[in-house]
Parts: C-alpha cells; sequence; structure tokens
C-alpha cells in the first residue's frame, strides 16, 4: 500500500512539475543602491549582475538566503505601457512589504516599458505584473567564491558564492582539503554567505548540493581555494550550475516571452 501511495504521489507530482510557472502580483521600485546593498551581502558587485536589473524580494521566493541570485523574467500586464518580453531580474534583496513580490531597482522596472514609456511606468508606483523563474546564465563565467572580511585563517573561514548559473537553490556546502575525505559542514550566515570554524588547512575543495529537477543533487568544485587564500579575493570555483529545479503549478508556460 504504501508503495502504491509512493507511485501515485510521484504521478501527480509527476503531472504538475513544471520549471515555468506564471505568477500574479504587483512590484514597486526603489534605487538600484538600495537593492544591491541588500541581505544577500552582494554590496557593489552586483551592480555588475545582469546590467543593473536588480530585485528585493518577498521571504517565500527569498528563503533565508536561499533565493539569492535567482532570476525572474517579469512583465507588466498594461500593453500599452510595457513589452511583451518584460525584464530578467536577478535578487539580491529581501523584501519585508507583503503588498508586493518585488521591489525592483528603478532601471529594471524602466527596462519593462516600451520605447518612451518608462517614466509613465515609474508613476504608477505599483506595477501590475505577471512573472517566471528563469534560468541565470553567465557567459564564459564560472560559479565563483569570495572570500569574506570577516574570515581568519585558520580559525574562521567565511565565502560568498557569486554568478551562480541554472535555476537553482544552493542549500548545503561541504569545505574539505584537496584529495582528503574528510568534509566539514558549513552554515549559512546571510544571504549568499556562507561559513563555518572547522577550517581545512592546505588548498580546499567545496561540494554543494543544490536542488535540482525533483529533489537535488551535489555540485562539487574539487580546486577552489589556494593554500594561501585571502581574504576579499575572488576564486573561480572551476564549475558552473546549469540545473533546473521544478516547482508544482498547473498550467505550465513553456513558452517564451518576447
Amino acid at each position: 500500500m504504501a508503495l502504491f501511495l509512493c507511485f501515485l504521489f510521484s504521478l501527480i507530482f509527476s503531472a504538475t512539475a513544471c520549471n515555468r510557472c506564471v505568477h500574479h502580483a504587483k512590484v514597486a521600485y526603489t534605487q538600484q543602491s538600495a537593492v544591491s546593498n541588500g541581505a544577500c551581502g552582494y554590496g557593489s558587485l552586483a551592480l555588475g549582475f545582469n546590467g543593473g536589473y536588480l530585485a528585493a524580494a518577498v521571504s517565500s521566493i527569498y528563503k533565508g538566503g536561499a533565493g539569492c541570485g535567482a532570476c525572474f523574467q517579469i512583465r507588466c500586464k498594461d500593453p500599452n505601457l510595457c513589452t511583451k518580453r518584460g525584464t530578467k531580474v536577478i535578487v539580491t534583496d529581501l523584501n519585508q512589504n507583503n503588498q508586493t513580490d518585488f521591489v525592483l531597482s528603478s532601471s529594471a522596472l524602466m527596462a519593462m516599458a516600451n520605447k518612451g514609456k518608462g517614466q509613465d511606468v515609474l508613476k504608477l508606483g505599483l506595477v501590475h505584473v505577471e512573472y517566471k523563474r528563469v534560468p541565470c546564465q553567465y557567459r564564459n563565467q564560472n560559479l565563483a567564491l569570495r572570500v569574506e572580511e570577516m574570515s581568519q585563517k585558520p580559525y574562521y573561514l567565511a565565502v560568498k558564492f557569486l554568478y551562480q548559473g541554472g535555476q537553482t537553490e544552493i542549500v548545503g556546502v561541504d569545505v574539505a582539503q584537496v584529495g582528503s575525505p574528510n568534509w566539514s559542514s558549513m552554515r549559512r550566515n546571510y544571504g549568499a554567505v556562507w561559513g563555518t570554524n572547522q577550517v581545512p588547512t592546505g588548498p580546499l575543495q567545496f561540494r554543494m548540493m543544490v536542488t535540482s529537477g525533483y529533489d537535488g543533487k551535489t555540485i562539487w568544485a574539487q580546486h577552489v581555494l589556494p593554500d594561501d587564500w585571502k581574504n576579499g579575493l575572488i576564486y573561480d570555483s572551476g564549475v558552473q550550475i546549469t540545473d533546473i529545479a521544478q516547482e508544482g503549478c498547473s498550467p505550465c508556460d513553456v513558452s517564451s516571452w518576447k
């Protein structure tokens, strides 16, 4: 009986699973610096993401920091003001106003508009939109780790993940000396920053647990930090995430907004 119920559940979930669920909400806007210096901890680095088209997201999207770096395509519902394509934004902050799902940088909001209509969209204040999650793509750029200033070798290590591709969330991180099977778990400090006080010696490898498909998978970056890693530097992981996580919704929008 238990096996049958498990099979039935999997059939139901498969029938409703989707990587392009469309949601309807309102968005507001703010200054670009407000969302770049947000809860994800990207700081000024966020200004280089996606042309500066950034967003603060409500807690159900922010997910305690797991939603940091997620990409969404957003378009307003008024065809007289906005394009069918809309614009793509990257989550860099937490939006604590439950009246809107997102607060966009002003440049991102204006990017939704038809030619010459940008100021008209800004004047609305609150804009009715529809949105869906889409894969993040960084051309010729691997997932990177920045060693944070709070790190104190050999007692504490904190890293921030940058340029996370795909349509996933990092939900777990382990670190070990290169070639060693002895992994130390890291904890999410806040946003995209993870830390541990069990710092292995020598050059370091990382493995990231990410959402993928219907559950998850492990991404292994075998050579990331050198033995003489330094605070404030950004290191190439040598890998990129391309996986797509599924949501549950019906109907599923598989069309491309153009």
